[in-house]
């Protein structure tokens, strides 16, 4: 089931390649685990050069949204900061939640709970029309789980930055019978996207995932082909849709939030996110899931589906989240 919403977008001049901020990244991801290698990520921070202000504004101009909402977005005119210790943060995203407000108590609970959230900057919330906006680096999962902890029904929107990118953000859904998972992409700029992955199901120990080519899943992951690299643009010895390894739990579970430089959400759609059952992708795969394009920020804002009139609080939460993640 989908809650769709119809943006009226407006024609935009390309803008020049030399807008656009340097990047410099290694070549593929690290999972998350207690003791991880150095990952292979870029992260960025706002930029805050006078030149591009007109094209990165505050806040996308969409049609009829629920509410002006105030803050400093992250936008595409991004570049690459560095730490003392080494560590990079992860880039900002604007993430939408539409969640069940009824008063301005409700307001103040999910506000102040959400400003706890390690990497959350800031909030917005927009009461009539029950739509939460939050700005920083926190996975979809932990705000998710924040929302939660309040005691109001949440549901994700939209995910991305307020600009027309073709496609801002999709998502693979694994839907069992043994392994669930929820794979997210998100673009931050031209020559970076966010991942975030949640998977159940799977055997304990490290397993090797990646983006492969085709989104035939006739015969499973053995029908998807080869890793996703298009014109051999991998760096080094490693394709771009190569995503390195995941560490599953004694309990099965695995979680992964990063970033991948060079890869576009708009190029992914049709293919496939492909789960090992080993760290050598070479095999022909556990499990498989279809790419699909998912609702960037301000694109999803109807409580009524348009199939069977259900509204957004009366679906379950395997209309949105799949199976068990």
């Amino acid at each position: 089931m989908a809650f769709l919403r119809s943006v009226t977008t407006t024609a935009k001049t390309a803008i020049a390649a030399s807008a656009l901020p340097a990047a410099f990244a290694f070549s593929s991801l690290s999972p998350s685990s207690p003791n991880p290698k150095p990952p292979n990520l870029l992260f960025l921070s706002p930029s805050s050069s006078p030149l591009t202000s007109a094209r990165c504004g505050l806040v996308k101009n969409l049609t009829q949204p629920p509410s002006s909402l105030s803050m400093d977005t992250p936008t595409s005119c991004q570049k690459p900061i560095s730490q003392d210790n080494g560590a990079l943060p992860e880039p900002e995203l604007l993430t939408e939640f539409m969640v069940d407000m009824k008063c301005e108590g409700c307001v103040n609970s999910v506000r102040n709970k959400l400003q706890t959230v390690n990497g959350v900057k800031n909030v917005e919330v927009d009461l009539a029309n029950q739509v939460v906006r939050i700005l920083g680096s926190s996975p979809v999962k932990t705000m998710t789980e924040a929302l939660e902890q309040t005691g109001r029904n949440a549901r994700l929107i939209g995910q991305g930055i307020p600009e027309d990118f073709l496609v801002s953000a999709a998502v693979a859904e694994f839907k069992g019978p043994d392994i669930f998972g929820v794979v997210r992409f998100a673009q931050v700029n031209m020559e970076l996207a966010r991942i975030e992955a949640s998977f159940s199901g799977v055997s304990p120990g490290k397993h090797g995932w990646s983006i492969n080519e085709f989104g035939d899943l006739t015969k499973g992951a053995a029908s998807t082909g080869k890793l996703f690299n298009p014109s051999n643009q991998g760096t080094g010895q490693e394709p771009l849709g190569d995503l390195g390894t995941l560490d599953v739990d004694e309990k099965g579970d695995a979680f992964f939030s990063g970033a991948k430089h060079k890869l576009r959400v708009a190029d992914l759609i049709g293919r496939s996110v492909v789960l090992f059952g080993t760290e050598d992708k070479s095999d022909k795969g556990l499990a498989a899931a279809v790419i699909a394009r998912s609702a960037g920020v301000g694109e999803n804002y109807k409580k009524i589906c348009t199939c069977d009139g259900t509204t957004i609080w009366e679906s379950s939460n395997s209309d949105f989240v799949a199976g068990k993640v």
